[in-house]
């Protein structure tokens, strides 16, 4: 699978790392393709790190304006014009998306795919990785959102909400129908 993950380029304590090591690692021992902002600083570059150790493939999809910040000797990398063409490139090539920690840039990757998803214009299943639970707060939102019927389509139709990296996989293997 081309597995899209969202998440952050800070960098960030062990709470966050850990669990991105340990599905960079998964994901690249299933055989499956990192496909990502492209960016070899903070988290991205915990789970690129992870991915290539353990044996997956790297697609980078980077920004000019970020190009300076993108990861040499990758399996494939492109340079998108601006931010909304990098968000598109990502989906195109995904089989599926994880969303990990991160900020606004994750938080606006992230309610694009929903959005895309609420509207019929993709079937692409979509995780989100809620580590250390830091999206607890996102997840009473989006609760509140389908009770209150600001959502077409229930809430599992959307996103699949996973506490550990091992749970994240296994949805979108099984959602994908990958052994």
């Amino acid at each position: 699978m081309n597995i899209c993950v969202f998440l952050s380029a800070a960098d960030l304590d062990d709470r966050y790392t850990g669990p991105a090591r340990d599905f960079a690692c998964l994901l690249g021992k299933g055989g499956h393709t990192l496909v990502w902002g492209g960016s070899d600083v903070g988290l991205m570059k915990v789970v690129a790190d992870g991915v290539e150790e353990a044996g997956g493939r790297l697609l980078g999809v980077s920004v000019e304006f970020l190009a300076a910040k993108a990861r040499p000797g990758v399996d494939e990398m492109v340079v998108a014009k601006d931010l909304a063409e990098r968000k598109r490139l990502l989906l195109e090539k995904a089989d599926a998306v994880v969303i990990m920690v991160g900020g606004t840039g994750t938080l606006d990757e992230a309610t694009e795919i929903l959005e895309l998803k609420k509207h019929g214009h993709t079937e692409k299943p979509v995780v989100l990785l809620n580590t250390a639970g830091f999206y607890d707060g996102l997840k009473v939102q989006f609760r509140r959102m389908e009770d209150e019927g600001f959502l077409p389509r229930p809430l599992t139709e959307l996103v699949f909400f996973a506490e550990e990296p091992a749970g994240a996989l296994a949805y979108l293997e099984e959602s994908l129908g990958v052994a």
